[in-house]
């Protein structure tokens, strides 16, 4: 859809400048992944400028860091320790493979291509349990301990290259802090959405209230005193409402919704390292068990919360 952003991250950010063709590039496919409307904001390009770049830059950062690929195959998850964590088996990794549509898709027009390069997503889940442990020569059951497992595997932008796959990661990265703005703007313009048919409902009851005769015969006091209720909230819709903005404010608080996340990527998109000891059963254990590998968990957390567990592998297109 972008095409123009397949080149702004093609290695040239690597000496700390983009090209002013870019940097106006990227700029529109901001306002085209929020809200297009933004183009009527008088000066939106001098305004999104500076948020952009310190965008693209966290962007480069976050993917440039992420560490080599390791082999992604049957016979590299019997040899390597950092995999058995991830799958249950050879068998269910040999699954996984086959079945990834994207995957089979480039195998078909890879050519010569011998491998292919992706990230692998995982969800880390965490459950305390009651187990049985050995201490000295008794067994204890009984015993709380947490496992920690991995699922809804995802293989992500699989290319022929590395290079390709971090450029499309890339790519991704500065589309997830996009979309993160849109749910901001969709928030706001749904709370403005919702108060808006509120004050429709009251000011329509309040019309009704006014039709009935207000201060004629015996309703008098129900009425005047539901008028008023009416009235009370109308005027505390009002006020909410004039906080949110007027309507030909509202394209100004939307960019600037925009500015938000993207001034400050890094408070809503980063990468989390972390150290785990995790034995054969999934069972978490402490640090310094010699009968049990380390493993070195990288993770991806945004600020809505999520956290996912990724690992750039490497896949033989050949049977291995």
């Amino acid at each position: 859809m972008f095409p123009f952003f397949h080149s702004i991250f093609n290695g040239s950010e690597e000496t700390g400048g983009f090209p002013e063709s870019l940097i106006k590039a990227a700029v529109e496919r901001a306002v085209d992944g929020t809200d297009p409307w933004l183009r009527a904001v008088s000066g939106y390009k001098k305004e999104l400028r500076p948020a952009v770049l310190l965008a693209i830059a966290h962007v480069v950062d976050l993917v440039d860091s992420i560490p080599p690929p390791v082999v992604l195959s049957r016979t590299s998850f019997e040899n390597n320790p950092q995999l058995h964590p991830f799958f249950i088996s050879g068998d269910e990794l040999d699954t996984f493979i086959a079945k990834n549509k994207p995957l089979a898709e480039l195998r078909k027009n890879a050519g010569e291509a011998r491998e292919a390069h992706a990230l692998l997503f995982m969800e880390k889940r965490e459950t305390w349990i009651l187990g049985a442990e050995l201490v000295g020569e008794i067994i204890t059951s009984g015993v709380p301990m947490m496992t920690v497992s991995f699922e809804s595997h995802q293989l992500v932008d699989p290319s022929v290259t590395e290079s390709v796959m971090r450029r499309k990661l890339k790519i991704r990265a500065f589309d997830h802090l996009l979309s993160i703005a849109l749910k901001r703007i969709t928030a706001v313009k749904t709370e403005r959405g919702n108060l808006e048919r509120y004050r429709a409902l009251l000011e329509a009851k309040l019309n009704l209230l006014n039709q009935v005769g207000w201060g004629f015969g015996e309703a008098h006091t129900v009425v005047g005193e539901d008028l008023e209720k009416t009235a009370d909230l109308l005027g505390k819709i009002e006020a909410q409402l004039n906080a949110i903005g007027s309507d030909d404010e509202m394209l100004g608080k939307y960019l600037h919704c925009v500015i938000k996340v993207l001034s400050n990527p890094a408070g809503y998109l980063w990468a989390i390292h972390e150290k785990l000891t995790i034995d054969r059963m999934g069972i978490k254990r402490g640090g310094g068990d010699c009968n049990t590998p380390e493993l070195q968990l990288n993770e991806l957390g945004n600020a809505e919360g999520r956290c996912l567990v990724f690992v750039p592998v490497t896949i033989p297109l050949c049977p291995v």
